[in-house]
């Protein structure tokens, strides 16, 4: 008897213990259940910054060159001078053209003069003819002589307004109101016919080209409901300290064709410059926003590639996890704006996806992907 209650006692102790380990094993396997943050995907209207290299012109710009040859005897403007239009810039001197304008002055009055006696010739043959004194040919060889007289005054006064012409070319004034660029002659230089004398710059108004892909410019151009010309959507400059231009500017323009070696296509935008700040040449960047609706939206961190795929882990409502492909369709910030591969409400992994593996179960924390927009400054959101 005693020893068929020390048996009981045995298997008593021995279940008690057996109970312990199968509550401490559940106890661990809970432990080993790691915890996650996790973010739903949003589907919420977007605009995005997209920033591209701008080179940017002044509205006008022209070269001021040299129309004829001579001496520069002076030079009446500074570089970097602010010319109103019709202001006197160089002058070449005109010593020779002066000359050969008398020249040509003299010799159309001496036609003229030329030209009036073949005017009396044919007056006088005409009266000897009428009287029968000479025959008719001699009229026509005088009336001949007048139109060749006639001709040379033509001829004489095209050549007086040629040299007039060319003479006025020795004082060269601005075409327009702007900003005299560098002068890389000096006065007393010997300058020839097109050589180079400085660049004027109407910088009231500026241009800003910048180059955009074949996938930007559809985006573009469906954003904006504009099949055929651009919106004159407003666009942000900024400068090359990375500060803002403060007068927006606006699209005027898109080339007829995109670049055969880049795919690219160039947008042209039209910015105020009242103070002057911009200058010819200078470089920068034009921010161009683009509207999407119902972006879907999921962070950055929560995408993996493996084999130049694209891959996020999903929770499932058991919080098993499990690798689910995406094709994202643009980058902003830290995050990413799906194509396809994911539906509004699913969860995925936010952080920590190198230790994740198909299958898993984890202990979710739940992250919202508004507080993580808003806690990126200019997100584009």
């Amino acid at each position: 008897m005693k020893h068929l209650l020390w048996i009981n006692a045995a298997l008593v102790i021995t279940m008690a213990v057996a109970g312990c380990n199968i509550k401490g094993e559940a106890i661990n396997n809970n432990m080993d259940v790691a915890t996650y943050p996790v973010a739903a995907v949003i589907s919420k209207d977007t605009i995005l910054h997209n920033n591209y290299v701008a080179d940017i012109q002044a509205v006008q710009n022209v070269e001021i060159r040299a129309r004829v040859k001579g001496f520069l005897d002076k030079i009446h403007v500074d570089e970097g001078q602010e010319v109103k239009k019709g202001q006197l810039l160089f002058s070449i001197n005109a010593a020779e053209y002066n000359a050969e304008l008398t020249k040509a002055k003299a010799f159309l009055s001496s036609t003229v003069a030329d030209a009036k006696a073949a005017s009396l010739e044919v007056e006088r043959v005409r009266i000897l003819v009428e009287k029968k004194v000479i025959a008719a040919t001699e009229l026509e060889v005088a009336e001949a002589k007048q139109v060749a007289m006639d001709a040379k005054i033509d001829e004489a006064r095209s050549a007086m307004e040629n040299i007039a012409m060319r003479l006025s070319y020795t004082r060269i004034c601005a075409p327009f109101d702007g900003i005299i660029d560098r002068i890389p002659l000096k006065a007393g230089s010997l300058i020839d016919e097109g050589s180079l004398l400085t660049t004027v710059s109407n910088t009231r108004e500026m241009y800003a080209y910048f180059n955009v892909s074949e996938t930007e410019y559809l985006q573009y151009i469906k954003s904006n409901k504009a099949q055929d010309t651009p919106s004159n959507q407003t666009v942000r400059l900024i400068l090359a300290d990375g500060s803002s231009f403060p007068w927006p500017g606006k699209i005027e323009t898109i080339e007829g064709e995109f670049e055969e070696n880049t795919g690219a296509i160039a947008f042209r935008a039209r910015f105020p410059n009242p103070d002057k700040l911009l200058k010819h040449g200078a470089s920068g960047k034009v921010q161009l926003d683009n509207n999407l609706e119902n972006a879907l939206i999921v962070p950055q961190k929560a995408v993996f590639e493996m084999q130049d795929k694209n891959y996020v882990f999903v929770v499932d409502a058991a919080n098993k996890v499990k690798m689910k492909p995406i094709v994202p369709k643009t980058r902003f910030s830290h995050f990413y704006i799906l194509e396809s591969g994911l539906d509004q409400g699913e969860k995925v992994i936010y952080e920590g996806v190198r230790n994740v593996r198909d299958g898993m179960q984890i202990r979710p924390l739940l992250v919202s992907v508004d507080s993580l927009i808003n806690a990126v400054p200019r997100a584009g959101i």
